[in-house]
């Protein structure tokens, strides 16, 4: 009887894991089993065991019955004790990292968690030996209680502890407990590769050594503490070679940049020494500091060659992570690598960095997105246990990890201690694998420690004495190491010295022992940027018009809508009236120039990528770019996009309505641009000052990759600009931070008024081959007023024009003032003039801000013999707008006889007055005081 029903219990044999998933979601949401289900697991919580629908045991009425009663309750209990150990598995796999060995310094006590001790399930000392059902836990399915505890001690208690169970994926579940529990979480490597192992991390040990004795007291962010690092790189390149990966983008911060560059990226360490002395190969004009630097290499692998690529990265830290993120789509989209197989992004991030800075997060919700996913990325912190002076994670971070910011997108965590180079090749191997099979993000916590200071000149006993004690005393990864593999019998006494001297030797002949690296390597699919080198001058004339009868013909791809799709009334005739614009009977408005630059830029061949905040539609209902069926079922389909049926076989055409996201979103572009020179990459804000939350990628690379990096990048920012009352965060885009940027031709700053300016700036920006940043002040009210309109025309000829002349036929002779502006306020200025009949007032509009034309700009002024004064109008309060840059270049040009004046706003702490009436008394008091009698 016993047998039976041990044979028939629905706790054993194959529907264990069955139980244990019924159980386990109980656990989480007891209404989400059935009501039988759920009064069975409630008596077992309570102590008391159901025999039949939750009913307890009748009192026996014969000694029989007695006796098979007791029988069955021994079973009950059983089967009680089975469920325990379902539960104590479910445990180990949510908790048992709270007990694995990650720390290498131990300088930590193990918390309390009793859900992973065996009492804590009412399981005593008594059950060792008792013989249970395993579930779902990979090795034999029947096992005794001490079996099932050493195991799961041991897979997740090591020196590796796993973080996965949040996954909602099961298939993704079942794959790690597959690569963790099968092995137990044991690496298992044959001696000759855990000598190549060794050779690693000497070389890693060996560099900062070296370079701490030649170079004392220089700063380099030393690595050591986290030698493991080498070991990891060297093993997951080789691997990702093998699994046809051809392109790996690397992004890091300073600490240990310089031991990747030198052992995992293969630069000679007779060039990092030359910088060390001062001496540098390139000739930038500013430069960067050796520990900032980017790197392009080529590395073996069984694979066949692989191209690898670090990212110059300034000290704003995690800011690189989205850089390289758009770095590596545009590589992807050249390899046409729509899955991610072919190229590969890894960050390598600090503990303190990657919990605290608002851009990781950012970044992790780009990654399963259309726009901006790469197939997953590998992410390794280096986790030294301290940021700065701050290691007390009470002060550090909210979270138990410094990882706990990734389970948002449930990406699996493998935390391994650096101590163990195995065991971090081990993790390495696994995450790598995971990515490529599900690509996905995942992340490796090396968890290690930090040797020196924040830098080499920094004393941490300070404000560390305990920890450095620790430290103090610590031989060192590599030493644990070699001693591990000489008592193995993997090496023989005095192989780990020979290592080391061999190093040092090739240190002191500036050699890289590095035998993977291959050097001089010329990837077939490297993009070509040698026609932007040349110092094409940012003036130089180049042809951006279209033939009339190209211009009809693109239009009418563009108004062309399938017969079934169902517009909206509004856009309908926004449609209905571009039809009209591209045969020429209505004037021109900005959505239908824009959009025809584009259309007319993939005819030629040009790629084009957009992003932004609304920008399919667009911010202010003006560009349509994305049409939508009204009549659509299924919320994923119903779209239509005219850009991409202009010809056959055109290049892609990318719109993107974009997460709200300033930094991460900016950042990827810049990384994207950066990549490939080819294609029109453009971001557009919301509204032009909500680009204040990505200052950093501004500021650190738009406007200073070039001079710090030498790195071109053509990337278009459209900032929504103008002044129409709507308060003080849409009214300006800032534009005062920009000219204050601009120097050495780093970026472009221009202001268009017209559709066609814009048409032909935006042509201009990929024709003309000159690489360089365009921030465009973009029209919010301007894009419906109906002086600013051009005609198809205006798109035949010419090209843009810096500097718009007055259109009024004054005669120059009688014109008392020179009037510039660039701009909204033109359309005001213009309107006042004529209002009031002025004709002694001429006005110009300065399209391109920076780099200045100075050679238009004295046209402007010769054209006007007799006018006694300049005068700078612009809707921008005084210590705003372009006033502070400008008036230099005003004053440069200006006669002797002649003074220099302005029409603006007060200055102010706010862009913009937030109350309507007071901007309006604003504005018009600025445009009457621009017709002053006298300045």
């Amino acid at each position: 009887m016993l047998k039976q029903l041990h044979d028939n219990s629905p706790l054993f044999g194959s529907n264990a894991s069955f139980v244990e998933g019924l159980y386990a979601g109980y656990l989480q949401e007891p209404l989400s089993v059935s009501a039988e289900w759920r009064e069975y697991f409630d008596a077992l919580q309570g102590g008391e065991v159901p025999v039949e629908s939750g009913k307890r045991a009748a009192r026996p009425a014969t000694v029989a019955q007695g006796v098979e009663t007791m029988r069955e309750e021994r079973l009950l209990t059983t089967e009680r004790k089975q469920i325990a150990v379902l539960q104590m598995i479910n445990a180990y796999r949510f908790l048992g990292v709270r007990h694995a060995d990650l720390d290498p310094l131990q300088h930590y006590d193990k918390p309390h968690v009793p859900e992973l001790d065996p009492g804590y399930y009412g399981l005593a000392e008594a059950d060792m030996n008792m013989v249970f059902g395993t579930g779902s836990l990979f090795g034999p399915p029947r096992a005794s209680l001490r079996e099932i505890l050493q195991t799961l001690r041991q897979t997740y208690c090591g020196k590796i502890g796993v973080e996965y169970m949040y996954i909602t994926d099961t298939e993704q579940k079942r794959w790690i407990q597959n690569r963790i529990e099968g092995p137990r979480a044991q690496p298992d490597f044959e001696p000759e590769y855990k000598r190549h192992i060794l050779e690693r991390l000497t070389a890693a040990e060996g560099l900062e050594k070296y370079l701490h004795t030649r170079y004392v007291g220089q700063k380099r962010f030393s690595g050591e503490g986290g030698e493991s690092m080498i070991p990891l790189l060297d093993n997951l390149l080789q691997r990702a070679g093998q699994m046809g990966v051809q392109q790996l983008v690397i992004g890091m911060a300073h600490r240990s940049r310089l031991n990747v560059l030198v052992n995992t990226l293969g630069k000679l360490p007779a060039d990092l020494f030359q910088e060390f002395e001062g001496k540098h190969a390139q000739d930038l004009t500013e430069g960067d500091v050796k520990y900032h630097q980017g790197f392009s290499s080529a590395v073996s692998t069984p694979g066949g060659i692989m191209g690898l690529s670090l990212a110059f990265n300034p000290s704003h830290l995690e800011i690189v992570d989205p850089v390289v993120q758009g770095s590596v789509r545009a590589r992807q989209h050249r390899l046409q690598d729509r899955d991610g197989d072919l190229v590969l992004p890894v960050l390598l991030h600090g503990d303190a960095a990657y919990s605290a800075q608002g851009v990781v997060m950012e970044t992790l919700n780009l990654s399963q997105t259309r726009g901006y996913g790469t197939g997953g990325t590998v992410h390794i912190i280096i986790n030294n246990q301290i940021g700065f002076t701050t290691s007390d994670p009470r002060d550090a971070r909210s979270t138990l990890y410094c990882t706990d910011v990734s389970k948002m997108i449930e990406a699996p965590i493998f935390h391994v201690n650096g101590d163990d180079p195995e065991a971090v090749v081990m993790v390495t191997e696994i995450a790598l694998d995971f990515r490529m099979q599900f690509h996905k993000d995942v992340v490796v916590d090396m968890v290690c420690y930090r040797t020196l200071g924040h830098n080499e000149q920094d004393e941490p006993m300070v404000t560390q004495p305990l920890m450095y004690k620790i430290i103090g005393q610590h031989p060192g990864t590599r030493k644990l190491y070699a001693d591990k593999l000489e008592a193995e019998g993997v090496i023989d006494s005095g192989a780990a010295d020979r290592l080391i001297k061999a190093y040092r030797d090739d240190m002191d002949a500036g050699r890289n022992p590095n035998r993977t690296i291959v050097y001089g390597y010329k990837s077939p699919n490297a993009v070509d940027w040698t026609p932007f080198l040349k110092e094409t001058a940012w003036d130089a004339k180049v042809s951006t018009g279209l033939p009339l009868v190209e211009l009809r013909k693109l239009a009418e791809r563009l108004t062309d809508i399938p017969s079934k799709f169902k517009l909206h009334s509004r856009v309908e005739k926004i449609v209905s009236d571009r039809r009209l614009m591209g045969e020429g009977k209505l004037p021109l408005d900005w959505g239908m120039a824009e959009t025809l630059a584009y259309a007319a830029l993939l005819n030629d061949g040009y790629p084009i990528r957009i992003s932004g905040q609304d920008s399919g539609r667009g911010t202010f209902f003006h560009r349509h770019a994305v049409l939508h069926d009204q009549n659509r079922e299924r919320w994923s389909e119903g779209t239509y996009i005219p850009l991409r049926h202009i010809k056959p076989d055109q290049p892609d055409f990318v719109i993107i309505d974009s997460v709200l996201s300033e930094e991460a979103v900016l950042a990827f572009e810049y990384g994207y641009a950066t990549a490939t020179p080819d294609e029109l990459v453009m971001w557009e804000a919301q509204f032009g000052d909500f680009a204040n939350g990505a200052q950093v990628v501004i500021d650190q690379f738009i406007a200073s990759g070039q001079a710090k990096w030498g790195r071109l990048c053509g990337l278009v920012m459209m900032l929504p600009h103008g002044y129409e009352g709507q308060g003080p965060e849409h009214s300006s885009a800032r534009l005062e931070r920009y000219l204050q940027l601009c120097a050495q031709y780093n970026i472009q700053v221009c202001v268009p008024t017209t559709p066609a300016q814009m048409f032909h700036l935006l042509r201009r920006q990929m024709v003309r081959p000159l690489r360089k940043p365009l921030v465009i002040m973009s029209p919010k009210s301007l894009l419906r007023h109906k002086e600013s309109v051009s005609s198809l025309e205006d798109l035949v000829d010419g090209g843009f024009r810096n500097i718009i002349s007055d259109v009024e036929e004054l005669d120059p002779k009688k014109v008392r003032r020179l009037i510039a502006c660039s701009g909204k306020v033109y359309f005001d200025l213009a309107a006042h003039r004529r209002k009031n009949k002025i004709e002694d007032v001429a006005i110009i509009r300065i399209e391109q801000l920076y780099p200045f034309p100075h050679d238009d700009f004295q046209t402007e002024v010769e054209r006007y013999p007799h006018a006694r004064d300049i005068l700078w109008c612009q809707e921008e309060p005084r210590n705003q707008g372009a006033w502070h840059r400008i008036q230099h270049y005003l004053l440069r040009h200006k006669r002797p006889d002649q003074v220099l004046g302005d029409a603006l706003r007060p200055s102010s702490a706010s862009p913009a007055a937030g109350y309507l009436v007071k901007h309006n008394e604003q504005q018009n008091e600025l445009i009457v005081s621009a017709f002053r009698e006298r300045i």
